[in-house]
Formats: C-alpha cells, structure tokens, sequence
C-alpha cells in the first residue's frame, strides 16, 4: 500500500513520526525531493540475504581500498537523500550525508523503490549499483555509463561478478 498525505499537519503524523524515531523504525526511510518515502524494515529473507552479501563484499573491497558498510544517507542532505542497504566507500569516508559513493546495494522487497533509485544514484555519478533480488533469486551489476546504468557480468572496482556472487548466496527458501 502507497499513501500520499499532502498536509503534513495532518492529525496524528507528526506524532507517527515521533513514535516511528523513537523505536528505531525510520532508519531506512527516505526523502525524495522534499517527500518522505517511509519505507518498513526488511523482512527475514532480505536481513539473511544482506548479510551475506555484506559477508561477501567485504574482503574484495578491503582488497581494493574500500570499505564496506550498511545503510548510509546518499545526496547533500535531508530534503533529498536515498538510503541504500548496503554501500561501499573509499576508506576515510565519513559523515553523514554522502554525495556519491563507488558502489551501493539494494535488496529488494516487496513493494520497495530499488529499480526507481536508479536516476538518482545516476545523478550523483555512483559507479555501480547492484540489486540483489531475494524473491527471484537474481543479482543484477550495472555500472554508469554515459550518464545512465548498463547491465555488466563483472565489477570494474573490485574483483567480484555478478555469477560468482549469486552463487555465494544462500537463498532463503521463502521471506
């Protein structure tokens, strides 16, 4: 379900966003220019699968200079900002609003955005993104070409394709 309230003094929001703060369940929503993605927290089989995806990438891009962390804030800062659930820096990155990063992971979910991110990720020269799709069993690599994102087999950052990593995922067998 999708819902749009256009009067953010609408009864009851802003005490919905205090409650969602406070325990922790906004840690992955988003605001895309100017409007708030409220975005759940991922279930079993996107938790498992992210995991082993960090578990994977994390030793190639040590190799090659990066560091790899979860989720972190991408763009210039709270009125546009997408939150990817996995993303890889140059090591010495900090803060917390980053402009670009070398390479971001999205898992997808049921009903998610991860697909409509891509212009974004574009416009803030991100090098390749990589959508991992518990549901299909697929892993898609693109890498930023000419201002937009082209399937490839193998990353051209770290030493890592797209088959090697499908195949080092445990799949879940449901969500």
């Amino acid at each position: 379900m999708r819902a749009l309230v256009l009067d953010s003094e609408t009864t009851g929001l802003q005490e919905l966003l205090e409650r969602r703060r406070r325990f922790g369940a906004d840690r992955g929503d988003e605001v895309w220019d100017g409007v708030l993605h409220m975005v759940p927290a991922p279930n079993y089989g996107h938790g498992s699968v992210e995991a082993q995806v960090i578990m994977t990438l994390g030793p190639k891009a040590r190799a090659a200079g990066f560091e790899v962390i979860g989720q972190s804030n991408l763009g210039e800062g709270e009125d546009d900002f997408r939150v990817p659930g996995i993303a890889m820096h140059r090591r010495g990155t900090g803060g917390t609003w980053h402009a670009t990063a070398p390479l971001v992971v999205e898992i997808v979910s049921p009903h998610d955005e991860s697909w409509e991110k891509l212009p974004f990720y574009a416009a803030h020269e991100v090098d390749e993104v990589l959508i991992v799709d518990p549901a299909k069993r697929s892993v898609d690599w693109l890498g930023l070409r000419d201002d937009e994102y082209q399937p490839i087999d193998h990353s051209g950052l770290i030493d890592l394709g797209r088959d090697e990593l499908a195949t080092r995922i445990e799949w879940p067998s449901s969500g």
